[in-house]
């Protein structure tokens, strides 16, 4: 990562999660990553959960067994690396504040990623509030990500207006707790923003795509080990 010009230098590879996704195997398949980029600097790694310190506190689409695990100790180790770990989606939040569709924004922007659950990174006047995990928001007796993430669209088939709405309802109640002027929506599903972003009706806030899609982690987490 060129962290100056929030630019990829190289490819992206991609891994498997390991099954079961437990710390020494994770710490394995990085390691190997590693080792495919020969690099020898410093390194961000996100991680999807509550990361305060280093220390993984929630882990709710991967194994529990990583609740309570320094991952800072345990990647660096692994990687013979100084390594420093973030929360996904607030690395993803930092990559587009500096550099994509929240460059410049003042007043308070959420971004959201819709993948396996939903992530959420919050902004007060390009300020991050860490480890604000709106996806867990109870929406109709149900975590929203269980309901309106990427995942359920695909598990629960639904089409993308029947997915927009259910969309559509859980920012709109995110917009009645913190009044955004800008939500910024990224994750695997970005890249098809067009097929649903335009059928999002009940907001006040301005709504637009991630311009870095889902290489938005990928820099944040450059900008955090750099």
């Amino acid at each position: 990562m060129d962290v100056t010009a929030g630019a990829l230098t190289r490819e992206r590879i991609k891994v498997l999660t390991p099954q079961p996704s437990k710390p020494k195997a994770v710490a394995e398949a990085v390691r190997g990553l590693v080792e495919q980029f020969g690099w020898s600097g410093k390194a961000g790694i996100t991680f999807p959960g509550v990361v305060t310190d280093g220390v993984i506190r929630t882990a709710a689409n991967l194994d529990p067994a990583w609740i309570g695990v320094n991952a800072r100790d345990l990647f660096g180790s692994a990687t013979e690396l100084e390594v420093q770990v973030i929360n996904d989606a607030d690395a993803a939040g930092k990559a587009e504040i500096q550099f994509g569709a929240g460059a410049g924004q003042q007043g308070t922007v959420v971004m959201l990623t819709f993948g396996t659950g939903i992530g959420s990174a919050l902004f007060f006047n390009g300020v991050l509030v860490p480890n604000t995990e709106l996806g867990h928001i109870e929406i109709r007796g149900k975590d929203a990500e269980k309901r309106a993430s990427e995942r359920a669209r695909e598990a629960q088939d639904l089409d993308w207006a029947q997915w927009a709405g259910r969309v559509d309802e859980y920012m709109s109640h995110l917009e009645a707790l913190l009044w955004p002027e800008l939500f910024i929506v990224g994750g695997g599903v970005s890249r098809k923003s067009g097929k649903f972003l335009p059928l999002l009706g009940g907001l006040r806030a301005r709504v637009v795509p991630a311009k870095m899609l889902n290489d938005a982690g990928i820099v944040g987490a450059a900008l955090t080990g750099a």
